[in-house]
């Protein structure tokens, strides 16, 4: 199974010293030093080649993810929106219609899938995960079970989903997923206490880790939520603190960090704050962040919209690569992808054509803020409506 190789450790700067540790006594002991032998796990790495190659394909220049993960609850919360029942057909004629577009692999090269879409076919009978590949997108996998309280905490969750999920996983890979997303939230306004900062990313790095071992890519994602009156500052030293969690818990768990993939939320002030921030501000809030805090081993950041508008969303993106940055800087959007799509549809066959062409539309403005060559004229009023829900339910 597949993780990071253990380096060799040098004798002259480390106590390990040919499968021995040297253990100096207490003061005023016996001057002899204990030893004890000290078995290294060796864990195969048949996935290792794999995963990396993966998130590359995923990491490529002018594409990102299209992410209809969303639970069918929330699904039928968008079904609801314009008028259609939350039925199995329903969310299936929707799924299809985002999945068969003609052209959209030309500007998105994941698509994160719920566990009943993994496993659906168009109404021709193609398997959705065929349809991606012939348009060489990567299919992935949502593979946690939601949030749930967390005892002992200021009312703030913690994601479940680790019991199985390693049997998951391999059945997920043998389905044709190659990629996984695990989300966790961390609350500015719930404080966030250090037991849920300490939570979230240990069970991220659990995941992770479990997640190469089966295939799968993991997608590392602890959102930090819009909600709150904060300024910009306060939303920078909580990411700062949530990150360096993470990647510590991720090299405890001999996570390979050129096969991850990380989905932040961008740095932005919080949703009730009295003053927006510019695209250039949230741009160098973000990118200063992540600097401070990411390896360049880490092929992509594939960053959430949390609730922005379609229009702010890629308006910040594009702020971000206006200068080379050590990973490939995209989006992994939902709502700033499908708002307009959805409208568009309204659940009728013959609005279906439109839908599509709206998504491209979407799609192409995003993969030009990746490539730092998006402009914002000609974006319909409807894109810069902001989609912010306060305790927004995933």
């Amino acid at each position: 199974m597949a993780c990071a190789s253990f380096a060799k450790l040098n004798a002259a700067s480390s106590s390990w010293v040919g499968g021995h540790r040297s253990v100096p006594q207490r003061p005023g002991s016996s001057t002899r030093l204990a030893t004890r032998r000290v078995s290294l796990p060796i864990r195969a790495a048949a996935y290792t080649d794999e995963l990396i190659q993966t998130a590359k394909t995923i990491a490529s220049p002018g594409r990102g993810i299209l992410a209809i993960d969303e639970s069918n609850a929330t699904c039928g919360k968008r079904l609801s929106s314009i008028g259609l029942d939350n039925t199995e057909p329903n969310r299936q004629a929707y799924r299809q219609l985002l999945l068969t577009t003609p052209g959209l692999g030309e500007y998105i090269s994941g698509a994160i899938l719920f566990e009943e879409t993994l496993y659906q076919s168009t109404t021709d009978g193609k398997k959705f995960v065929d349809v991606l590949r012939g348009q060489k997108i990567v299919p992935g996998i949502k593979v946690d079970k939601g949030l749930v309280p967390l005892p002992g905490s200021n009312n703030e969750s913690w994601c479940q989903g680790l019991d199985g999920l390693s049997s998951r996983s391999a059945e997920y890979y043998n389905q044709g997923a190659r990629f996984a997303k695990w989300r966790t939230v961390v609350s500015i306004p719930c404080g966030p206490s250090a037991l849920a900062v300490k939570e979230a990313a240990w069970g991220l790095a659990r995941y992770a880790a479990i997640s190469q071992d089966n295939g799968l890519v993991p997608i590392v994602e602890p959102e930090i939520l819009l909600d709150g009156d904060h300024p910009i500052e306060r939303t920078l030293e909580v990411a700062e603190k949530v990150w360096a969690e993470v990647f510590y818990y991720l090299a405890e768990n001999n996570v390979i960090f050129e096969g991850i993939l990380l989905k932040p939320s961008m740095v932005t002030p919080g949703a009730e704050h009295k003053e927006n921030a510019s695209p250039e501000t949230v741009a160098k809030y973000t990118l200063t962040m992540l600097k401070r805090r990411v390896p360049p081993a880490v092929p992509g950041i594939m960053f959430l919209s949390g609730g922005q508008s379609e229009v702010e969303a890629t308006l910040n993106l594009h702020a971000m690569n206006q200068s080379p940055n050590p990973w490939h800087v995209s989006f992994s959007y939902a709502r700033a992808l499908q708002n307009t799509v959805l409208k568009t549809w309204q659940g009728r066959p013959e609005n279906v054509e439109a839908a599509q062409k709206s998504l491209l539309v979407r799609a192409k403005a995003n993969s030009l803020a990746q490539l730092g060559k998006y402009s914002a004229e000609g974006e319909s009023e409807e894109a810069k409506k902001g989609m912010f829900v306060k305790g927004y339910t995933y």
